[in-house]
């Protein structure tokens, strides 16, 4: 008797200890993918904030793409870059001589406070906040033991990636990073250029330089080729393998060593294939095993792989999506730059409530990026914007946060569109503005763009509540005819409907046909409107 007690007990305890073996168990991409579910903190967030920023801000022009462009003396359709070359000669010198890496070492980001950054972050709204690891520059924001040239090494010598990680879980904001490495190869050749004409025509920039040419300099140990690549003439299949398995190995550490909610690939599919999803596969395996189910989210410009939040780069879906996914912008241009001609805003506190509304209607999160100083500090006017953002977000989070898509997205759509068609506009120019409206990426609205009529709007629901926001309110009647009791979208009799920020009685009728609602002047602010609506679900 006391022997068969004692084999239950061995059994027990290893039928028992079956799940916490196998959960120590790696598994594949396949295996993971097969059980994932989004997280609710990301689903139910729908707004964060990203700063895309790094050494490539320390210029005050150049545009975003300083370190390619500064080698161009042409940049032939990349306008955005076409103050860098001269502005680099004119502020550090020659690039034959003075190169991309030695901006790195001047950049110091040196009022860089990730507390007060994340904090006031969190205040304005954002419920998850992401940092720039690493952009086509090849210049990594961590302490990276596989690459040498990184921020904890030269420039700010600090660990900006940990530092942010740290003020990230200080005040309860989910953490991410993006990369945007997996290009450097390419988007690096103007530097093993030379001038076409001048003094210095024919003399090879600094991407020729060795770890030899760096004795008694500043950069003494470090090689260039760690940086640009070698020159492409000596780039064999097993030097870009080797590229290839030293970026797994960065980016392994990073997944590994720094505690990330979200990871965010810039560009199509995995970067370099195989590698890519060994770096992902990796990163939900540790996730798994740490929290006891993969409480996070991978994101990029993925085509098939439905584990992924689709990103869209300056625009939005045109329809209601089954599946997360999150639309990323920025107030003018994604690294801050003065450059001359290019200092106008892109978005207002307006255009950002109305692209966030839009977003969230169509179950979509919106990433705004923030375009910090080179010191580390938010820009003056973006603040403003920011604050005012906030204060929106504040009065009408109950419509915002958890909210999921109503039937159907909208009412009174391409309001825009149908005010053009009785202007004066050419025919061509009103083909493009639809036509940009039924793509996703870079069809945003911007402050250029045609206003939105006064009665379109945009609906979410939260629990059985309607929400439904006028975009561009004017005192008056509008009619919604997807609120009619016989409309496509069947809805409920209205019993109630309140205008969110104010206790004053809204006047509203709802026949067969539509919901005839007044609009009323004293309106809680002058942006987009929200009203709660009752009766409806």
């Amino acid at each position: 008797m006391e022997f068969h007690k004692h084999i239950l007990i061995l059994f027990l305890i290893g039928f028992l200890s079956f799940p916490a073996l196998s959960q120590d168990k790696d598994l594949s991409w396949e295996e993971l993918s097969a059980t994932y579910e989004f997280p609710a903190w990301y689903t139910e967030a729908r707004f964060g904030i990203w700063v895309h920023w790094g050494a490539q801000t320390e210029p005050m022009q150049g545009g975003g793409w300083y370190a390619r462009h500064m080698y161009m003396e042409d940049v032939k359709h990349e306008k955005w870059g076409r103050n860098a070359y001269a502005f680099h000669n004119k502020t550090y010198g020659h690039p034959s001589e003075i190169g991309y890496k030695d901006v790195l070492n001047e950049w110091k980001a040196d009022k860089l406070d990730t507390d007060a950054l994340v904090s006031y972050f969190k205040s304005v709204g954002a419920k998850y906040f992401v940092a720039l690891a690493n952009h086509h520059d090849h210049f990594d924001n961590f302490n990276s033991t596989y690459h040498p040239w990184n921020s904890v090494n030269l420039g700010p010598k600090r660990d900006i990636i940990r530092e942010f990680e740290q003020s990230s879980k200080k005040y309860n904001m989910r953490f991410g990073v993006s990369s945007h490495d997996d290009r450097f190869l390419g988007w690096w050749e103007p530097a093993f250029g030379a001038d076409t004409s001048g003094p210095y025509k024919g003399v090879p920039y600094d991407g020729h330089m060795t770890i030899e040419d760096g004795k008694s300099k500043w950069w003494e140990g470090l090689d260039p080729a760690d940086l640009y690549g070698l020159p492409p003439a000596q780039r064999t299949p097993e030097y870009i393998e080797g590229v290839k398995k030293n970026w797994k190995l960065r980016h392994t550490e990073l997944v590994t060593k720094y505690d990330l909610d979200y990871l965010w690939f810039d560009g199509y599919n995995f970067p370099y294939g195989d590698y890519g999803k060994a770096v992902s596969t990796t990163y939900f395996n540790k996730k798994r095993e740490s929290n006891g189910k993969i409480d996070a989210v991978l994101a990029g410009k993925f085509s098939s792989e439905p584990t992924t939040v689709k990103d869209i780069e300056r625009g939005g879906a045109s329809e209601i999506l089954a599946f997360p996914w999150q639309g990323i912008t920025t107030l003018r241009t994604w690294f801050y730059k003065e450059d001359e001609g290019d200092l106008d805003y892109r978005h207002s506190t307006r255009t950002v409530i109305e692209t966030l509304a839009d977003y969230n209607s169509k179950n979509g999160n919106l990433v705004l990026n923030v375009e910090l100083l080179r010191d580390g500090t938010i820009p003056t006017t973006q603040k403003l914007i920011l604050d005012d953002v906030g204060a929106w977000i504040r009065l009408n989070s109950e419509a915002v946060y958890a909210s999921k898509p109503w039937k159907v997205y909208g009412d009174n759509l391409d309001s825009y569109l149908k005010v053009l068609e009785n202007s004066a506009i050419g025919e061509a120019d009103l083909e493009a503005l639809k036509k940009q409206k039924s793509e996703e990426h870079f069809n945003e609205r911007t402050l250029s763009s045609p206003a939105y009529g006064k009665d379109e709007v945009r609906y979410t629901t939260n629990g059985d509540v309607l929400y439904m926001f006028v975009l561009n309110p004017a005192e008056g009647q509008i009619e919604l005819p997807t609120l009619g009791l016989k409309s496509q979208q069947k809805p409920g009799k209205i019993t109630a409907i309140e205008m969110i920020g104010s206790n004053q009685k809204i006047e509203f009728k709802q026949d067969n046909t539509k919901l005839v609602l007044t609009v009323p002047a004293n309106r809680p602010n002058n942006l987009t409107t929200v009203f709660r609506i009752k009766g409806v679900l």
